[in-house]
């Protein structure tokens, strides 16, 4: 197992071809993806065409982004992932974080304290400047972990989307946080 980080409660490792059960099964909970597609799963063959070679090639690009798999550091299990990749093909400077849990790890924390890792992370060892994610203005969970992982909004915007979901008509929010403002909230809490 290569794992990448661990935090007190989880483990995050890279994917490998074994894992596409796991993706297809997080995928195919229409509470999971619910603010991604509506609810639909996304289909098995589709996670392995397309889902797991776009992650598994992802780690080719700078060393430290890509994709997770989020694991129980307890038990072992999988969890989700985590995402922290260039936003600008194989330029570290600029992350996108993101992440996609089981709703049987929703509500624990466990998101905060992966973002938080893997912000610290990036910041501290991997030479990135800034980290952004997005989500849907009507997610106030994912919200509430990015703001408690010390990313501020940026903007609201409106998408163009092939299909529209419930809620899309309220726009997405972009989040971010700079390595310079991490690095004074970490010189306050000193």
């Amino acid at each position: 197992m290569n794992v990448f980080l661990s935090t007190l409660r989880l483990v995050l490792r890279e994917f490998t071809s074994a894992d596409a059960d796991l993706l297809v099964e997080l995928d195919g909970d229409p509470e999971v993806v619910r603010y991604l597609t509506g609810g639909r799963a996304t289909p098995p063959e589709a996670v392995r065409e397309r889902v797991l070679p776009r992650i598994l090639a992802g780690y080719r690009r700078p060393p430290g982004l890509g994709w997770w798999a989020a694991l129980d550091r307890g038990s072992g299990d999988f969890l989700g992932w985590f995402e922290f990749r260039p936003t600008h093909d194989g330029d570290a400077r600029e992350v996108e974080l993101g992440y996609r849990l089981r709703r049987a790890a929703w509500g624990a924390g466990l998101a905060t304290e992966g973002c938080r890792a893997l912000i610290g992370k990036g910041f501290a060892e991997l030479g990135v400047e800034r980290v952004t994610a997005n989500t849907m203005t009507v997610n106030a969970a994912s919200r509430r972990v990015l703001e408690k992982s010390g990313l501020r909004l940026v903007r609201t915007y409106v998408g163009d989307w092939p299909e529209m979901i419930d809620g899309a008509e309220h726009g997405e929010v972009e989040y971010a946080l700079t390595r310079e403002r991490w690095l004074r909230r970490a010189a306050d809490q000193v």
